[in-house]
Order: C-alpha cells, then structure tokens, then sequence
C-alpha cells in the first residue's frame, strides 16, 4: 500500500464521479450542485454568450449546466455524452457559437468546473490519479490510439501520476472490499456508452494480491443506444424517417445520416450552426412531406435536446418498474404521446442485447472460465438496472449470483482503492 492519498476518476459518457482513498479506505467526492452536494455529476456543458462582446463566452458544468440551460435554453448550447466521440477520427472539433472545441478542450473545461465545485478536494494537482477507460471505446470504427491522446491531453497537469484502468477492474476491486472468502467473479459495467466486462479471480482478504484480472470484453453499446432505439421508433417517424424528397426528376429516400446524428446524444446540439441548418433548409425544400423536415428543424434550432432526453429517460425509467408506461415528449409543431409496454421496448434493444450476450461470452473464453465457475457476477452501472439486461444474467448464471449497488459510484470507488496498490502496472490499461 501506498502512503499518499490516491484519486480515483471515473469520467463517464452520462456522468462523472471523483473518490479519494488513503489505505483501504475510499470516500467519494462530494460536489457542490444548484440545490444540494452530490458526488454524481452530470457529464454535461452548457455555454451562452455574455454580454455584447463577440466571442465572449460563459461555460457550466454538471447540474449547473442543465441549471443554465433551463433558464435559457434558445440562447445556449447545451452538450451531453461528449465521451462518445472520444475514440471517434471523424470528430474533429464541436462548433458553439462559431468558436470551436476540440475533444480535449471540452475535457479540460469540465475538469476544470468539476474541480471549482469540489470544495478544495480536487485543489492542485493530485498525486496519483487512476482514470477510468472503457474496455471498448464508443462508436462505429473506435480508435483506442486516438482516445489514449486526447485523454492525456485532458487530464494534462491533473495529477503527478496518470494511469488508465478498465473501468470495470474498478468496480471490482469497490466490490472486493465487500467479499470475505475467495471467489471468481463476473463484472459488468453498464453506463451510457459501453458495456465492459471483466473476469476477475479475488483472493481471501488479507492476501498479498487481492485481486487478479483474467480477461476483458467491452462493446460500444449501453443506455444511450436503448435511447436511440426509442427515438428512433417514437420520434423520428415524425421527423421525415423513412420519407422521400424530390431531386431534378428522381424521387429519393432520405438519407439516413440526419437522423443517426439527430438520434445521437453526443451529436444533436452539434447540429445547430449555419450549415447543417442550411442544408436542412434545403432537404425541406425538397421533401415531399416537408412539414416532417420543419419539425427536425425546430427542435434542433429551439434547443430541445434536453427535454428529448429527459423523456426518454423517464420512460426507460417508468419501464424498469412497470410493465407499461406512457411516453409524453412536446416541442415545436410537435407533441407526441405514446403507451409503450416494457415487451415492445424489449423488441427494440433486441439486437442489442445479442451484442452485449457475445462480448460476455468473449470475457468468459478469453479467461478459460465456464459459467459454472462464474461464483458471482457483479452488475454495475446505470444501464444494469434495465430488466432485460438483469434478466440476461440472471437467466444464465441464476439470480442466487447476482449482486449490485453503487451504480453509479463503484468505479471512482475502486479506481481509487487501486491507486492505493504497489503494482499499479498490473492493473493498467
């Protein structure tokens, strides 16, 4: 064990939490927020222009960034789930108010507001800084190379030592300091962009190494996908998904790439510049049913991806608990409400789940380990909470197995309990 304090840092696609540990000790970071402290802040920035100078731009982060946002939500940019383009080479730069913001310059800023709300406890720059990092990064073609850069980049001066751990090693090492006897163990992220799985074998406690990692699998797919399905079900058919715009003499589909991109958290506030608000000026133009196009457009000029997001958030919600709810989302020239049972919902994230099912069976081959070996499996994150994905653990290693808790904490906990360790490099990713 190391004698200095350690920070452990889980930036996650939805939201991002800091512990410290000193020992075996770890105590999550409390941060200021608009109406109470909380150590779970949201992954989220808000920027508005200040005053007449042009250029001049003010910047929140976490809960005070959906604050700002709600109190003027037309003359602000509100971004949410930049992780996801963290391992992206199309991503270049986000365009707000004309200035542009690369991936890392997103990050040092909500660094930055993070560490302001922390009431000293992120002061200076820290020791040893243990940072969580996906097993398999966000995105059609992820690139680990380009995602390691720009995370160096970001965390830049936030500590002596920076070292990269899958984020599930740490929500196992959180959920070792639970486990008095030996035991091999299943652990599985689920956050907003990635499902991460580790392999892990814990030994006794009091032994040497406590924990020893055997396999990891990840797939680029988790809640903000489910999100999508839903969007792309409910919403966009009212946005001119599936409909056809005329072209000289020719009758055309439109191309899906507006609506990938308007379904995509991490990517609808992008689309309001001059541009992409031109060019779907023009693709109304030629729609046939060009209506559908003025809906798209409104949302995106009104500024409602939050409120997009807090709908289907809250039906995901409603469907973890009940096996039907209601489904309400209203914006301009457009209200939308819908019952939706939790089977139909299912039907929607199948595909899903078929990809996440491989990357556990990836895990498990690669660590030489049968199922029936599996003595516990450890679900973790937000995403975990979704029914058909407990169901699809419980179904195969029995509900008697399955433990949970600090969905949303047990990485930064671990993380730090990690930097508390001698053989940090065994650990790194």
């Amino acid at each position: 064990m190391t004698s200095a304090s350690s920070l452990g840092f889980d930036f996650g696609t939805t939201n991002s939490v800091a512990a410290r540990a000193t020992g075996e000790v770890s105590d999550l970071v409390q941060l200021q927020g608009p109406e109470q402290d909380d150590a779970v802040f949201r992954s989220a920035l808000c920027f508005w222009e200040e005053g007449n100078a042009r250029g001049a731009l003010e910047v929140a982060a976490g809960p005070w960034a959906i604050a700002e946002y709600l109190d003027s939500p037309e003359t602000s940019r509100f971004l949410q789930s930049f992780k996801s383009v963290a391992a992206s080479a199309s991503f270049e730069h986000a365009i707000v108010f004309e200035r542009r913001y690369r991936f890392e310059e997103m990050g040092r800023l909500f660094l930055r507001l993070m560490r302001e709300k922390a009431k000293g406890a992120l002061d200076g720059q820290a020791g040893r800084v243990i940072v969580g990092r996906p097993v398999e990064y966000a995105g059609a073609r992820p690139d680990a190379a380009l995602a390691r850069t720009r995370y160096d980049m970001m965390f830049e001066g936030f500590g002596a030592e920076i070292h990269y751990v899958y984020e599930p090693l740490g929500a196992a090492f959180s959920y070792a300091s639970r486990l008095d006897e030996p035991a091999t163990v299943l652990v599985a992220d689920f956050g907003g962009g990635t499902s991460d799985f580790s392999v892990v074998r814990i030994a006794e406690r009091g032994a040497p190494r406590r924990c020893t990692p055997l396999a990891h699998a990840g797939v680029g797919i988790a809640g903000d996908r489910f999100d999508q399905r839903i969007v792309d079900h409910l919403i966009l058919p009212m946005l001119g998904k599936g409909g056809k715009y005329r072209s000289f003499d020719k009758i055309l589909d439109i191309p899906g790439g507006w609506f990938n991109d308007f379904s995509d958290w991490s990517r609808l506030a992008l689309m309001r510049n001059r541009k992409t608000l031109a060019e779907l000026d023009k693709l109304r133009r030629a729609a046939l049913d060009p209506k559908a196009i003025e809906r798209m457009i409104a949302i995106v000029e009104g500024e409602m991806g939050y409120q997009l997001y807090h709908a289907v958030g809250a039906l995901k919600r409603a469907l973890s608990a009940q096996e039907e709810a209601h489904f309400h989302f209203e914006g301009p020239d457009l209200r939308i409400e819908a019952d939706v049972t939790r089977a139909a919902f299912e039907e929607w994230i199948a595909p899903d789940i078929v990809r996440i099912e491989g990357a556990v069976d990836q895990a498990l081959t690669q660590a030489g380990v049968e199922p029936a070996a599996i003595d516990r499996v450890f679900l973790t994150g937000g995403t975990s909470l979704t029914p058909r994905v407990r169901r699809l653990f419980t179904e195969r290693f029995g509900a008697e197995r399955i433990a949970s808790g600090g969905e949303l904490t047990s990485i930064a906990h671990g993380l730090a309990l990690i930097g508390q360790q001698d053989d940090i490099a065994a650990w790194a990713a």
